[in-house]
């Protein structure tokens, strides 16, 4: 009995250390061979915990854009890193009296998107001065840069989000987000 326990034991441990592993890799992988993308990745990852400088001087959201089935995005934050990222931070939150799911069509139209399930992939930010789109990032295996695996929202219960662009030119501070089924809003840039 006792060597049994020791193999169940040292089993369950290394079951843990590959579950760790693995999401590791997975929460913060962005592809093989552009360190930038990773630190980026990171630096977005970090910035959901919540650190209270990241909204400093700011009593209200950026804008609050309202979804179907009761569901709202509130835009906290969209910042400029230094890699050459623009990571637009926020929550979704569920206004309605039911559990709701974020829509699976937010994760856009592309093929190599949608392969990867869930996500806020179909997210774009648009420059009407300069007639630009910028589409999520996404790494090196085709995933979205952005919050991905959405659980059932209870009513009244929120989400932490994010989702990274390309950062258009420092002369830009004013974009139009928008996400599919959600109403589109104007933002600003911070950084």
């Amino acid at each position: 009995m006792g060597i049994r326990f020791a193999m169940k034991v040292r089993n369950g441990a290394t079951a843990l250390t590959v579950a760790v592993g693995l999401t590791l890799v997975v929460g913060c992988s962005s592809g093989g061979g552009d360190d930038n993308k990773a630190e980026a990745s990171a630096s977005a990852t970090a910035g959901e915990q919540s650190d209270p400088t990241a909204q400093e001087g700011t009593d209200s959201p950026l804008a609050e854009l309202k979804g179907e089935g009761g569901l709202l995005l509130t835009i906290d934050s969209a910042e400029r890193d230094a890699g050459g990222f623009v990571t637009v931070s926020g929550e979704i939150k569920n206004d309605g009296a039911e559990a709701a799911r974020v829509p699976i069509q937010t994760r856009g139209d592309e093929t190599e998107i949608m392969r990867h399930g869930g996500s806020l992939g179909g997210a774009t930010l648009v420059d009407p001065a300069k007639k630009k789109r910028y589409y999520v990032l996404r790494d090196t295996d085709g995933r979205p840069l952005t919050t991905t695996d959405m659980p059932r929202i209870k009513p009244g219960a929120s989400i932490p989000v994010f989702m990274q662009f390309p950062a258009p030119p420092t002369d830009t501070g004013k974009v139009t987000f928008q996400l599919p089924t959600f109403a589109s809003a104007p933002i600003e840039i911070s950084g």
